[in-house]
C-alpha cells in the first residue's frame, strides 16, 4: 500500500528508523576498506526491530541453482540497477557500493 507521498508502486516503509544507531563506528557497518555492507550483529538487530529475515551477503562459494546462489543474482541484478542510478558511486572504486558488489562477487 502506498502512502500519500510514497513513489507510485513502492510501499511506503513501515518504520524510518530501521538503520538509527546503525554505523560503522558502532561496528555494525562494514567500513568500505573491508567490503562495506552490514555485519551480522547489525542484520541480528534490525531484525529484532522489524520482526524481519534479513541476512548478510552471500560471500563464499555457493553450488548453481542453491538458495546462496539465487540470493547473490538477485543482489547483483539489484545493486547493478544502482549502478546505473549513481553514476558517480559506479565510477568510484572505493565507493560503498563498489565495495559491497566486489564482497558479494558480482
Amino acid at each position: 500500500m502506498a502512502g500519500r507521498n510514497a513513489p507510485a508502486g513502492r510501499p511506503k516503509r513501515k518504520n524510518p528508523d530501521v538503520m538509527k544507531g546503525i554505523t560503522i563506528k558502532s561496528g555494525l557497518k562494514r567500513p568500505t576498506n573491508k567490503g562495506a555492507g552490514l555485519t551480522q550483529r547489525a542484520v541480528d538487530k534490525i531484525n529484532r526491530r522489524t520482526g524481519g529475515n534479513l541476512k548478510t551477503a552471500v560471500t563464499g562459494k555457493v553450488k548453481p541453482g542453491s538458495k546462496a546462489a539465487k540470493r547473490r543474482k538477485s543482489y547483483c541484478a539489484r545493486s547493478a540497477g544502482q549502478m546505473k542510478q549513481f553514476p558517480k558511486a559506479a565510477n568510484n572504486p572505493n565507493s560503498r557500493l563498489r565495495q559491497a558488489r566486489r564482497r558479494w562477487k558480482c
